[in-house]
């Protein structure tokens, strides 16, 4: 087990979060520090469209601290953004200018992938492998359910129902009334339908409630019959009619300054409780939850597993994490692609990466991008033959990519896009919204995957292996081949494909 130290940091609408930890040879979590802001990032009832210049003021102070606290520790940063970021049309600028001012590069993920690192950490908090387990996480912009069972995740789904939009949306700077909460409740089921109904299919045996919300309504039930709250909250119990109670008492208080009298009430969050507790109701009500069980643990958490587990892979393994490799995989197979094929292109890809390493200097970060790219670069041929690399650039960018951030899915459709026709020009949107350090990344890795792609050019993998070496400025790729066929027509077609390497490298490519 790798003892590295991780700093996680949550980028939420509502509050930005830090948690400092390794985890030991027996998979525990060993947490150094935690650290918490209240931020306030979003504030949209509905999309949040652009990010407020005095929340993101706030959210380079908030960074920059975060920054130090954990460079401190000697710790690796992993920093992951939600909701309110990724709905933001200024995301691009936000994320630009977190990394000048703070140092710190920004994830963007998905809804999906939010409720799956949400899951990740719970899983490591609770004994709940046995269980059906129903997990819920209210955050500021939206709602993440997930049902785990034996610790696979069966269902997975982000709503855009959070304490900040809904409060936004029908109780902004007023006290709450029977009609402002019957609207609320009433847009909550419209908008929560469908999720509502999946979980009722799949069915739980327990439910989890995690992060802000859930947190302070469990532990206000649980001090309506006890005089304080445990030192440590992870495992602690209630029932889900002690729960509607504490949001009856939130609903009458009525006004924020009313409901921050109550007692266990997080002040912090008394103006948005109103919103996040009615999506508890609703939960309640639909679904016949009877308890509720907190974890301490969630996305930050989950992100620090996650971290591990995917450094080891890359490490031990040198290879696709097990999630990612079901992803790419399972997306691949989907729309028909030659598994065949991807997986020669795959091995083909990962020889020329590996021997040119010297060279371009990148690591297993790129070399995972690489080979998710070449199993996906063939799956336009779903929509239509003419043009497939374009259609296999959409169908990965707007695929739900579990296990993969926004912007890693983004880099691999670019790459998978120019694996054949055109390099990367003005016109192309896409790129040109790249960072210049992405653009590099995604013109060397698509410059490899077209020669790999040149070299089983007729599908029949016939050239067996490559070998390379450079000699002043020319890089000499020898061509191995299997015996079958003498493999004229890969290296005329990888031939045809190499100037894009050749830019990237800034050498001659001679095939021999």
């Amino acid at each position: 087990m790798n003892s590295q130290i991780i700093s996680a940091i949550d980028v939420g609408t509502n509050s930005f979060h830090m948690v400092t930890a390794s985890v030991d040879d027996n998979g525990l979590l060993n947490i150094i520090s935690r650290e918490k802001e209240i931020v306030r990032l979003g504030s949209s009832s509905g999309d949040m469209s652009y990010l407020q210049r005095d929340a993101i003021k706030r959210a380079v102070t908030t960074l920059r601290a975060f920054y130090k606290l954990a460079i401190n520790e000697n710790s690796q940063i992993r920093a992951v953004a939600t909701s309110a970021v990724r709905e933001a049309k200024n995301k691009d600028e936000f994320i630009d200018l977190i990394k000048r001012e703070t140092g710190i590069e920004l994830e963007v993920v998905s809804g999906i992938e939010e409720a799956r690192l949400i899951s990740l950490g719970v899983i490591h908090a609770l004994p709940i492998l046995a269980e059906k387990a129903l997990i819920i996480d209210i955050g500021g912009g939206s709602t993440e359910t997930i049902i785990t069972e034996q610790g696979e995740m069966i269902h997975l789904q982000s709503n855009k129902l959070g304490a900040i939009r809904l409060t936004k949306k029908y109780f902004d700077g007023i006290p709450s009334n029977e009609i402002s909460i019957s609207k609320c409740k009433k847009f909550i089921k419209g908008e929560w339908a469908q999720t509502l109904d999946k979980i009722e299919g799949v069915g739980f045996t327990t439910t989890v409630g995690t992060s802000g919300t859930m947190t302070t309504l469990i532990s206000m039930a649980y001090l309506r019959k006890n005089t304080e709250l445990p030192t440590v909250l992870n495992g602690l119990t209630v029932k889900a009619k002690h729960v509607l109670k504490v949001i009856r008492d939130i609903k009458q208080a009525s006004s924020p300054e009313n409901i921050a009298l109550l007692n266990g009430m997080d002040i912090t969050r008394a103006d948005i409780i109103t919103a996040g507790a009615l999506i508890v109701e609703v939960a309640i009500e639909e679904l016949g939850i009877k308890n509720f069980v907190i974890s301490n643990y969630s996305l930050r958490e989950g992100v620090v597993f996650d971290t591990v587990e995917k450094t080891q892979n890359l490490e031990q393994y040198h290879q696709l994490t097990k999630l990612r490799y079901k992803t790419v995989t399972g997306l691949a197979t989907k729309y028909g692609a030659d598994m065949k094929h991807s997986e020669h292109i795959r091995k083909l890809c990962n020889k020329m990466f590996d021997q040119l390493e010297p060279i371009h200097g990148k690591g297993y970060y790129e070399r995972e991008l690489l080979e998710s790219a070449s199993y996906l670069h063939d799956v336009g041929f779903h929509i239509s033959h003419d043009k497939h690399h374009k259609h296999s650039f959409y169908l990965i960018k707007n695929s739900i990519m579990t296990g993969f951030t926004n912007d890693e899915a983004e880099l691999i459709a670019n790459i998978a896009r120019y694996h054949r026709k055109s390099h990367p020009n003005r016109s192309h949107g896409s790129y040109n919204m790249l960072s210049p350090k992405k653009q590099q990344i995604v013109w060397l890795l698509a410059g490899i995957l077209r020669i790999a792609e040149g070299l089983d050019r007729r599908q029949i993998q016939n050239v067996e292996d490559v070998e390379l070496t450079i000699e002043e400025n020319k890089l000499k790729i020898k061509i191995i081949e299997n015996g079958s066929e003498t493999p004229d027509i890969e290296v005329w077609g990888a031939d045809r494909r190499k100037a894009m390497l050749e830019e990237a490298l800034n050498l001659e490519i001679i095939f021999e």
